[in-house]
């Protein structure tokens, strides 16, 4: 059965708005504080400079985290042959992004730019996070029916 690409790149909007919903969220409401004053503590200024994004580098986030959710949706359209559709599915396309970005994330801990406690709690929204991101996403999906 054929991928559906205009289903994808729709669910997959719709994730990376999720995403963008999170990002807000997290960096700016829950951790937003808790991250400036830890990249401070490893940098004198550092964290205030992070802090101050011009729109530029905001719209660049919100593309990349557009860009996330598409390649989310793309991965459950790939595995949902093998997996069936539906939450489960979601979960195992959302879990591999959440261990990569975890491992990738984890060397801002490892030089002591954030803590493990901010890294842990970061972590856990991020997998929630991609969880509800590829299951929104994914609710949109379906397969082509046409058969070649």
């Amino acid at each position: 059965m054929a991928m559906n690409t205009k289903k994808v790149l729709i669910g997959g909007l719709v994730a990376g708005v999720v995403v963008n919903i999170f990002d807000y969220l997290s960096y700016g409401l829950i951790l937003g504080d808790a991250m400036r004053a830890e990249a401070n503590a490893f940098k004198a200024g550092l964290g205030d400079q992070m802090m101050q994004m011009s729109g530029g580098q905001m719209a660049a986030y919100v593309v990349m985290d557009l860009i996330v959710g598409i390649i989310l949706v793309w991965t459950y359209a790939a595995i949902r042959p093998r997996f069936g559709p539906g939450a489960k599915t979601a979960i195992y396309a959302a879990i591999p992004f959440w261990l990569f970005g975890s491992i990738v994330s984890s060397g801002f801990m490892q030089m002591g730019m954030m803590s493990s406690g901010t890294w842990w709690t970061l972590g856990i929204i991020w997998l929630v996070c991609l969880i509800v991101s590829t299951a929104a996403g994914a609710w949109l999906y379906t397969e082509d029916t046409a058969t070649v």
